[in-house]
């Protein structure tokens, strides 16, 4: 160990770190990774976020706050604004109290009052983009913070002024996902079977429910034999789904909740899942090839901009929801099983794409960018010290 990276580790473990994330699971999942790599660094670790985050899982010090939406409409506005200068007065009293080293923002609204409040503060900030789209709160964000962390390589949104300041970490998976991250991937015999997951995101996918049991049916029942399919369903769709399979012969399981994803990933041969920052950043760390169905109506359609950097590297299919249709679906169903070496390349560049250590890289920064601003820490203190008079 170097001198310099003992004095990182003397000092990190005295800091506290601030994380703000919005209360969906998109931004508490990261910053969930995140707070188990920086904890097991000997940090301090406080989370501030709004109600629905109340129950961030771990054994954090949680600070729900006010916050809300900035929503087109001015009545929308007007109360989103009022409840996020609520949040801004909580947030100040809190790190006031806190007084941390760093504050890291992971998106959405609630984030906005502690990382303004940090800004204000002269406390250090690093802002995490989990799409490959800038998110509104981030927008607002982006030109008043010290460090941005990206997920993808090019991100849209960020201004040219901005660019210096950005650093691809990736986005945190579990620690179950990356534990397994570059599993080997198997190509599927010639006649052996196909095994599909199918993930619809957090509250599952109807259009899932509706079109892969249709495209399996289109399928030759040489073919249809091959499948193995499990496949995550909205419980009011399970049964529906159940009775389409039953007359196919098709080995098939099915569930509103898989508690092991990380190990079903593994087991795939191909994935047909949403592309919401967590999805992609799980399928591309274990390095499976994925068919992509963007959910047409997220916000920024991210979700689109996140499935095409995917499918222009190669390592992924991409089929908008208003071309995923049965006959579409069996026709790509059909390719591979045909040629099932048409999954290998496609699962070598998913693998390519994947930054399973991204937690790593990301807890790296926050240190960097704490340690780079600590002469900063007399004059924030004094600052903290005059706000509390």
């Amino acid at each position: 160990m170097t001198a310099t990276q003992a004095k990182r580790e003397t000092a990190a473990a005295k800091a506290r770190i601030v994380l703000a994330s919005g209360g969906t699971g998109g931004h508490v999942f990261p910053a969930q990774a995140l707070s188990a790599e920086l904890v097991a660094r000997g940090h301090s670790v406080s989370v501030v976020t709004d109600r629905r985050g109340a129950n961030f899982p771990g054994d954090l010090d949680v600070h729900p706050i006010s916050a809300g939406t900035l929503g087109r409409s001015a009545r929308t506005l007007a109360r989103g604004t009022m409840e996020n200068a609520v949040g801004l007065g909580q947030s100040l009293r809190l790190l006031r109290r806190l007084r941390p080293s760093v504050v890291v923002g992971f998106g959405g609204y609630p984030s906005l009052p502690p990382m303004i409040a940090a800004r204000l503060l002269r406390i250090p900030t690093v802002l995490h983009e989990q799409n490959a789209v800038l998110g509104r709160a981030n927008r607002i964000l982006a030109r008043r913070v010290t460090r941005i962390a990206t997920s993808f390589e090019t991100v849209s949104g960020i201004l040219p002024v901005d660019r210096a300041k950005v650093c691809r970490t990736g986005n945190p998976v579990r620690p179950a996902v990356a534990a397994l991250a570059g599993a080997p991937f198997t190509v599927p015999g010639p006649e052996g079977p196909l095994e599909i997951f199918v993930l619809g995101g957090s509250q599952g996918a109807h259009v899932f429910s509706e079109v892969i049991p249709a495209a399996v049916a289109l399928l030759p029942e040489q073919y249809r034999a091959r499948l193995r399919i499990a496949q995550q369903c909205r419980p009011e769709d399970l049964e529906e789904v159940r009775a389409a399979y039953a007359t196919l012969g098709v080995q098939v399981e099915l569930a509103a909740f898989f508690r092991d994803v990380p190990q079903r990933l593994v087991a795939a041969h191909l994935v047909i899942a949403r592309s919401g920052a967590s999805t992609i950043a799980e399928i591309t760390a274990i390095g499976r090839p994925a068919i992509l169905v963007p959910y047409p109506f997220a916000m920024d359609d991210h979700q689109a901009a996140n499935a095409h950097a995917i499918d222009e590297a190669g390592g992924a299919w991409l089929m908008p929801q208003r071309g995923f249709c049965a006959s579409a679906l069996a026709a790509r169903l059909e390719s591979v099983l045909t040629l099932p070496s048409l999954l290998e390349p496609v699962a070598a560049a998913s693998r390519n794409l994947g930054l399973p250590q991204a937690a790593s890289r990301l807890a790296d920064l926050v240190e960097e960018t704490a340690e780079e601003y600590a002469p900063r820490e007399s004059r924030a203190a004094h600052d903290l010290r005059g706000l509390a008079a």
